[in-house]
């Protein structure tokens, strides 16, 4: 088996967007796509290790944000299978409301940030339940739900590796780690429940999305913990019913200096706001309070 991490450049930035390459016999499997705007870019890379893009024989997705799945219909185009979560299904099938949506939060900027965006057929799509097991070829995958970041997310386990999507959080080449906490579906308890899930499977290695390879899983998965709490916390104190555009300035400058507490210059902090977009933890963080003090009423 051959794993192979491509960075997609996504803004022109590089450790930002990760997909992973795995080729084993006549199996060439891609889990992440990335957004269709790094499309060229993806290419680029297949074309490096000799393949095209209609040698993709499958798509895994760890959820269906943008950032993870945009391009997947690309390659479903080109006869790839794509294996999703059940919840996500509906979503790629008929991507209208989730275009509608996105196009209200990114405004102008959606075409640069993400690309374009169209309906996988049916008959190219799976819906995986939890604990699933996947035959692709020789490779055995292994489905784990792991809400909290997104209620669709699946972190895909192959043998001692794990691709973690989101639930792993956000972290560099192994700097800084931070949680993404976009809306509409951050719940803290689902996301603890997830990563004590993880931490319960034995693991070598968890590859992230956003970005690369991390070895020491418990001290990875403790810090993500940790800042989860503060920054859901911070905004439960400074910020649940006030409006995001004056607790977003106020949100960054927290996030900005505990990166640079950890020795974090701005050429990083610059790559962990395009990662994971500061202003969107405001709004996401924010609903999971609004929610759950419905709940509590």
């Amino acid at each position: 088996m051959k794993l192979n991490i491509i960075d997609l450049q996504f803004l022109q930035s590089s450790q930002v967007i990760a997909a992973f390459l795995i080729q084993e016999g006549t199996r060439n499997i891609l889990v992440e796509t990335g957004p269709a705007s790094t499309l060229k870019t993806l290419n680029e890379a297949l074309s490096q290790y000799g393949l095209q893009p209609e040698d993709i024989t499958d798509v895994l997705l760890t959820h269906i944000h943008f950032d993870h799945a945009g391009a997947a219909w690309y390659f479903a185009s080109k006869g790839a299978h794509v294996y999703v979560h059940p919840l996500g299904y509906p979503h790629l099938s008929h991507p209208e409301k989730l275009l509608a949506s996105a196009r209200r939060i990114y405004k102008a900027k959606m075409d640069e940030l993400w690309g374009d965006i169209h309906a996988i057929p049916e008959d190219k799509l799976t819906a995986i339940e939890d604990r699933e097991e996947l035959q692709l070829g020789t490779l055995k995958w292994i489905a784990h739900h792991t809400p909290g970041h997104a209620k669709h997310h699946i972190a895909w386990q192959l043998g001692d590796l794990l691709f973690t999507g989101d639930v792993a959080g956000v972290s560099l080449q192994g700097r800084a780690v931070v949680p993404p906490c976009p809306p509409p579906d951050i719940d803290l308890e689902d996301w603890d429940r997830s990563i004590q899930r993880i931490r319960e499977l034995e693991l070598q290695k968890l590859l992230l999305t956003h970005f690369g390879e991390v070895t020491d899983i418990e001290a990875h998965l403790s810090k993500l913990s940790d800042e989860l709490q503060y920054w859901a916390d911070w905004i439960r104190e400074n910020g649940i019913e006030k409006n995001p555009e004056i607790v977003i300035p106020e949100f960054v400058m927290m996030t900005e200096e505990r990166l640079k507490k950890q020795g974090l210059e701005k050429y990083w902090i610059e790559r962990y706001h395009k990662a994971n977009p500061p202003e969107m933890s405001v709004t996401g963080l924010q609903r999971y309070w609004s929610k759950k003090k419905v709940k509590e009423d």
